[in-house]
């Protein structure tokens, strides 16, 4: 099984687990850590997500993966919370966290810069607008969701 195949079954595997306890699934991620292999499952919930809770989420999964059996060498599984900075993979987190501070890394240069750090401002017809701090002005950034390569929350000092 291939790396996104792994991520698909777990996927399909931690979804029930997840609406069930009314969790949202983040980001799962699937890597060679020196000589250990990590399955990673990111969950959220509004007001963010308890440890407890990521233990019976680990469980529950542990059980499903041990039945269906897509990794046949050893791993760790770790589930955790994405945390302060954690990714917005999707258009509807892009909505979800508009006031929010992001961080953005960009497939093409906007106002000569690949990376952006600011306030989203809003999420509309598929463009972020992201109010950036240049020396002492802000200015307002318009970028289209196709060109953004990676976004997350960032935490911000101001």
């Amino acid at each position: 099984m291939g790396n996104n195949d792994i991520k698909k079954t777990t996927e399909t595997l931690v979804q029930p687990i997840l609406e069930d306890m009314n969790l949202e699934l983040v980001d799962i991620e699937f890597q060679n850590e020196g000589k250990n292999w990590y399955l990673r499952v990111y969950v959220d919930k509004d007001g963010g997500v308890e440890i407890e809770e990521c233990g019976q989420v680990s469980e529950k999964l542990s059980e499903k993966l041990d039945e269906e059996d897509p990794i046949n060498f050893p791993y760790f599984l770790e589930v955790s919370s994405p945390g302060a900075e954690r990714p917005l993979n999707s258009k509807k987190d892009m909505e979800k966290h508009v006031g929010h501070h992001v961080h953005m890394k960009l497939y093409e240069h906007i106002d000569g810069e690949k990376e952006l750090e600011g306030k989203l401002i809003s999420f509309e017809d598929e463009v972020a607008t992201i109010e950036v701090k240049v020396k002492a002005k802000t200015k307002k950034v318009e970028v289209p969701y196709e060109k953004i390569a990676k976004a997350r929350l960032a935490v911000s000092f101001n």
